[in-house]
């Protein structure tokens, strides 16, 4: 193990002394002068789990985002009240450290928004939001919360009581409308918004503003797709072979995903789905051999021209260019076909094909019901 990750607050790195955690540390695994390495291993299966970074609140001026001190993100109250926290647990104003007791929240902050944000729903934000206005109630008695929706999706099991819970347990009061505008004047925030259900404009002062910023995929998570030959969505997420069937494993063998890298999800769903990663890497290990699908690419080298078309449209990367006596010829890895036939509909010289779904094969199989059905026709006239 090398030095604490946040090296300029060790007082070893620092000022060269200390070093308590070597001493306590019963494994010896304190090592200061250790450097950084690059190793090649190999590995049986690899799980994705890139987990998701918040959309840059920045965008929407209008909210004060990195503007104002006291509008802040749901992450950074969640931290705020952390009794470990940089506030002690305390619900203060990060502008002038005062207590802070009327809070609103302001959902979907770059989520269901196509023109400055994401089009998708970020899924936790409804449940987090409830959660976090029932603990300011509990912990600070005097405070007062409002949340500014569009539509509450509580699909999970209670979430729907857990809404319920804290508008009538916990006084959390729920405006149906989107708020306009953010303003400080200076000694408390202005939050303009709109009640769409009681069809009237709404003005809050506010001590603290959070906004529930919407998910969005880890920012390295597009260069380790490339890496591991992942297909991803416009957004960013890693697309699965099959959103139900198959929603843990990549159309790469041996390489699952798990968590958020797929969608945004909230802790049940991916503990869930880590979970079915982690027993499809059991099962693959807990077999002597591995089960190949016939079904993969050959290639005729007779007929190969070495045009390489079925390079570019293999999405497994599993065609590789290759020569023969002298000739440029396409050659197919097996162990990462998939079968999946783009290389078989794009050959233009008809040296590729699908075992089990050549040419002759397909063409067998349709022209099979009218074959018997010229019997037929034979069979009546011989009768007539």
């Amino acid at each position: 193990m090398t030095g604490p990750n946040i090296v300029f607050i060790c007082l070893y790195f620092t000022k060269g002394k200390c070093q308590l955690c070597k001493k306590v540390c019963k494994a010896g695994a304190i090592n200061y002068e250790q450097e950084e390495t690059v190793r090649t291993e190999k590995f049986g299966a690899i799980i994705v789990a890139t987990g998701l970074s918040l959309f840059d609140i920045s965008k929407y001026g209008e909210y004060g985002g990195g503007r104002y001190k006291d509008v802040i993100t749901g992450l950074q109250l969640e931290r705020m009240i952390d009794p470990n926290g940089p506030a002690g647990g305390h619900l203060v104003r990060p502008s002038d450290g005062k207590p802070a007791k009327r809070v609103v929240f302001v959902q979907c902050v770059g989520s269901r928004d196509e023109v400055k944000g994401m089009a998708y729903c970020s899924k936790v934000c409804c449940m987090y939001t409830a959660k976090q206005a029932i603990l300011l109630k509990d912990h600070f008695p005097e405070t007062q919360s409002y949340v500014f929706y569009i539509d509450i999706r509580a699909t999970g099991k209670n979430y729907e009581e857990f809404i319920l819970r804290a508008q009538r347990e916990y006084g959390v009061v729920y405006l149906r409308g989107r708020v306009s505008k953010i303003h400080d004047p200076g000694d408390r925030l202005e939050v303009f918004g709109a009640d769409t259900l009681a069809g009237e404009a709404v003005e809050i002062d506010a001590d603290l503003v959070v906004l529930a910023s919407a998910m969005v995929p880890n920012p390295d998570a597009r260069e380790l797709a490339r890496m591991l030959n992942i297909p991803y969505d416009g957004y960013g997420f890693y697309s699965e072979i099959h959103p139900k069937l198959r929603p843990v494993e990549s159309i790469t063998r041996g390489i699952f995903l798990a968590g958020a890298c797929t969608f945004p999800k909230d802790i049940p769903d991916s503990v869930m789905m880590g979970s079915a990663a982690a027993a499809k890497v059991c099962t693959l290990f807990a077999a002597d051999e591995l089960t190949v699908e016939p079904k993969l690419a050959e290639v005729d080298v007779d007929k190969c021209v070495g045009c390489y078309n079925c390079v570019d449209v293999c999405p497994f990367e599993a065609i590789q260019k290759d020569t023969l006596n002298g000739r440029s010829v396409a050659r197919v890895i097996q162990t990462l076909c998939q079968g999946c036939g783009n290389c078989a509909s794009t050959c233009r010289s008809g040296a590729l094909d699908v075992k089990g779904f050549t040419d002759q094969a397909i063409y067998a199989q349709i022209s099979a019901p009218f074959a018997a059905d010229e019997e037929e026709k034979e069979d009546v006239y011989a009768e007539a």
